[in-house]
């Protein structure tokens, strides 16, 4: 392939009128990832063939690959208008959704299916974008369609399950993620939540079971930590989530994960390791969504009983401890954004149209 490139370039340093040579290596770059090389040839051609809804379409991909979305949007509308067909429709149904334009993205996949009614991606694409405008029936309709085309979309099934779990229909929440883990084994993100609705259900030790499956195959889940974490302390199994928590620690500093590790030693009792990472966690403060005011509160409190040699006792009870967001914390000037339901399921939105996930 980089012979090919070479020679169709020496031809054009003989000869730069040679079009066909041009289209030809254009078409090489783009799909050898050499995107502004390719941006220029293109740009090139169409100074000559300002009609060309081909030259439009493989601009638009090289924008899209750099990332360069209102540019693709753009170059596909371009070749839409001059030549409607199918693929760039469909491309342009797929910036449109990078963009978060929902209803003119809907609109272009719409005419994807006009031509070929059998496009799972589509139905999966339409009814990402239904999802994105909390129309969640039809959101629904699109992905039940787009796995009865393709039993194996395994982002569609998650997708399903998401919206089961949410509207409180847990047995086909957990069908749908079964599915998703028969296809993809290593998708972490489903045992998440088949954890969390273990939890939810009461169904501890098969919690515990699936947010360990869940940190096996992503070790930086911190939302799994925070929930495995709970349910240790509800077990009594201390020693097992110190060494998983000080584990992750050791490879990233997490304001979340020192909080946790804070709790489990107020737990146990170890006043000095319970201040410590107190302390940690607020010198983490972009990734503490704890509330900060609280963290600082149960801080201030341990220091004053440590000053005066107080004795603290290990807990009896279990304190659910709190996950919300203050109101704004004037110590810090940026505060990260948390969920108050994570802890309940995770959202994937690592998906492209493709079947592949972006990270």
């Amino acid at each position: 392939m980089g012979n090919d490139i070479e020679s169709l370039q020496n031809i054009l340093k003989n000869d730069p009128s040679n079009f066909q040579a041009r289209r030809e290596l254009s078409i090489l770059l783009v799909n050898n990832g050499f995107n502004e090389e390719a941006e220029g040839n293109l740009k090139y051609l169409l100074k000559y063939f300002p009609q060309d809804a081909e030259i439009y379409y493989n601009l638009g991909i090289v924008y899209e690959k750099l990332k360069k979305f209102p540019e693709a949007k753009e170059c596909y509308q371009k070749a839409v208008e001059i030549s409607p067909q199918e693929d760039f429709y469909y491309n342009l149904g797929d910036v449109l959704v990078d963009l978060k334009e929902w209803d003119d993205a809907i609109s272009a996949f719409r005419k994807v299916l006009e031509t070929d009614p059998e496009d799972g991606n589509c139905y999966f694409n339409l009814g990402v974008c239904y999802f994105n405008k909390d129309e969640k029936n039809l959101a629904l309709d699109n992905f039940q369609k787009a796995v009865s085309i393709n039993p194996r979309d395994v982002f569609a099934y998650f997708y399903l399950g998401f919206i089961y779990q949410n509207d409180g229909l847990t047995n086909f929440a957990i069908d749908s993620y079964k599915k998703v883990l028969e296809i993809s084994p290593d998708y972490s993100w489903a045992y998440f939540n088949l954890g969390s609705i273990a939890y939810k259900s009461g169904n501890i030790e098969e919690a515990k079971e699936y947010l360990l499956k869940t940190l096996e195959y992503n070790s930086s889940d911190i939302e799994a930590y925070k929930l495995l974490t709970k349910i240790c302390l509800k077990s009594g199994e201390t020693e097992e989530i110190l060494e998983i928590l000080s584990t992750r620690i050791d490879k990233e500093e997490n304001g979340d994960l020192y909080y946790c590790l804070a709790r489990v030693y107020k737990y146990i009792g170890d006043s000095e390791n319970y201040c410590a990472n107190l302390e940690h966690a607020l010198d983490n403060p972009y990734t503490l969504s704890f509330s900060k005011k609280i963290v600082k509160q149960e801080l201030e409190y341990i220091k004053e009983m440590l000053g005066r040699n107080a004795v603290i006792e290990p807990e009896t009870s279990i304190e659910e401890y709190s996950e919300e967001e203050p109101e704004e914390d004037e110590d810090f000037e940026e505060e990260s954004e948390y969920d108050d339901e994570a802890d309940e399921y995770e959202e994937d939105e690592d998906y492209d149209d493709d079947g592949e996930e972006d990270s």
